[in-house]
C-alpha cells in the first residue's frame, strides 16, 4: 500500500484595490501556500498554519469561504519520503487588501489580478482556478467589500460606475 500523506493550503483573494489573488514562486513554477498537516490538526487549521508560515500574513486577516473546498491528488517522489501520493485540499480565502508577503520558503510571489488572464500552471493552479471562478459564478457576493450593499469592486473598478 503506497503512503498517502494529506496537506492543506489557501489561494487568497485580495478584494481591494482591484480583486486579486496571491501566488508564490518556487525556483520553477508557481504554487500556493500549503503545506503537510500536523498529528492531530484539521485541514483548515493546517491551510491557515501554513499560510502564516509561509507569507506572514496574520490568520487575523484571512476570512475563510466556508463552501469552499477543492482536493487534488498526486504522486510525489523525493529523496526525503520516497515515492508518495499526496492529497492537497485548498481552501478560499479572503483578505480586504493585498499584503506585503515575508518570504520562508519560496523565492518571491505575485498578486495576479483576478480572473487569471492566461493560463498559469495546467495539472494545479489552472484547475483550481476554474473551480474558484465557478464557485464565485454562484456567490458573487463573496467579492464584495463588507458593508457595502450596493457595489461590488468589480463595478467600483470601472472608471464609469459611480
Amino acid at each position: 500500500m503506497s503512503l498517502k500523506i494529506a496537506a492543506a493550503g489557501f489561494l487568497l483573494i485580495a478584494r481591494e484595490p482591484l480583486p486579486s489573488f496571491l501566488l508564490m514562486r518556487h525556483r520553477d513554477r508557481w504554487d500556493l501556500p500549503k503545506g503537510h498537516a500536523e498529528n492531530g490538526e484539521s485541514l483548515l487549521e493546517t491551510a491557515l498554519r501554513e499560510t502564516h508560515e509561509e507569507t506572514g500574513i496574520e490568520i487575523r486577516h484571512v476570512a475563510p469561504d466556508p463552501d469552499f473546498r477543492f482536493q487534488l491528488e498526486y504522486r510525489v517522489r523525493n529523496a526525503k519520503r520516497g515515492t508518495y501520493d499526496k492529497q492537497v485540499t485548498y481552501f478560499l480565502g479572503y483578505l480586504q487588501n493585498e499584503m506585503p508577503v515575508s518570504l520562508t520558503e519560496h523565492t518571491g510571489y505575485r498578486w495576479w489580478r483576478w480572473p487569471a488572464e492566461r493560463p498559469i500552471q495546467a495539472k494545479t493552479i489552472d484547475p483550481l482556478l476554474a473551480a474558484v471562478r465557478e464557485h464565485l459564478g454562484k456567490y458573487p457576493d463573496r467579492l464584495q467589500i463588507p458593508g457595502c450593499q450596493s457595489q461590488t469592486i468589480e463595478a467600483r473598478s470601472d472608471p464609469t460606475a459611480r
